[in-house]
């Protein structure tokens, strides 16, 4: 689904992790939710009535920053052994 989210300018980003679910809401900036839709299975993305984002809820936080940062860092040594071997 291709779809252009908006974030209200000059925000300030909030972090909550509940260690026991295993889930991080990043809370955009406030007001109230009035919907929201999945990205994927473990992300839930959550909108304003002028259709800007508030919210991101990761289920199983723990494994998507893992399996993030881990993929991040290889594809930046990819680049970086490409650039040497050039």
């Amino acid at each position: 689904m291709d779809r252009l989210l908006k974030v209200q300018s000059k925000t300030t980003m909030k972090m909550t992790y509940f260690e026991k679910e295993d889930i991080l809401y990043l809370k955009i900036s406030g007001g109230p939710e009035s919907g929201s839709f999945e990205l994927n299975p473990n992300i839930t993305v959550e909108l304003n009535d002028k259709d800007e984002m508030i919210g991101i809820e990761i289920l199983n936080a723990s494994d998507f920053i893992r399996d993030s940062v881990l993929e991040s860092v290889q594809a930046k040594m990819l680049h970086l052994d490409k650039a040497q071997t050039a």
